[in-house]
């Protein structure tokens, strides 16, 4: 697998920006308190479920379709949320892949084309975050990359844990203000696995 840069800094986004990449009535924020889980063993089994489900509506359009983030890790706690990366070949030409993703049962909610044309499906209960990402994104083999890591280094997935806790406790209402929580651990780990 190539090894993709170290991602940027990036400051937490502004409402605003929230707001921006919100698609349809999805609020900008979280309407609920961010709580960590612990570690459910029906999350492999359920992305079994969503893995069959995608692949049914889009067929040979799915180039890659992974099971990515915390619930990919075992062992580790994490949100009750699954984040999937899903590659096809064009994510901007929504056309393609949103009807039949719609059709399926999932829902387009964020439209981010300033970054690797990100868009973010959720399913009604928002149980899974369907990311879509083209080929070859930085974005989807860093996800790979920390994954993968963390499977395999029990002890950057306890660093990776407390700081999960600690970002929850610290911005349980605030999505934005967690992730930049957790970033300076994680771009640690990254590094550690070998980006630069």
């Amino acid at each position: 697998m190539r090894l993709p840069p170290l991602p940027p800094p990036v400051p937490p986004l502004t409402p605003e920006q929230m707001a921006s990449r919100a698609v349809g009535d999805r609020p900008s924020e979280v309407s609920k308190p961010i709580t960590i889980s612990p570690y459910d063993p029906e999350w492999p089994i359920r992305f079994a479920h969503e893995e069959k489900r995608i692949r049914s509506a889009l067929g040979d359009q799915v180039l890659l379709l992974d099971h990515v983030g915390s619930t990919a890790v075992p062992g580790l706690p994490a949100k009750d949320r699954l984040d999937i990366d899903l590659i096809v070949a064009d994510p901007a030409d929504e056309g393609a892949y949103v009807p039949a993703l719609s059709h399926a049962g999932y829902t387009l909610r964020t439209r981010e084309p300033h970054w690797c044309e990100h868009r973010c499906l959720w399913t009604a209960d928002h149980d899974v975050n369907l990311h879509v990402f083209g080929p070859d994104c930085d974005e989807h083999l860093r996800h790979l990359i920390f994954r993968d890591h963390l499977r395999a280094n029990p002890a950057d997935r306890d660093r990776y844990t407390a700081a999960k806790q600690q970002a929850a406790a610290d911005h349980p209402m605030h999505m934005a203000g967690y992730v930049a929580a957790k970033a300076t651990v994680v771009i640690d780990i990254l590094t550690r696995a070998g980006l630069r």
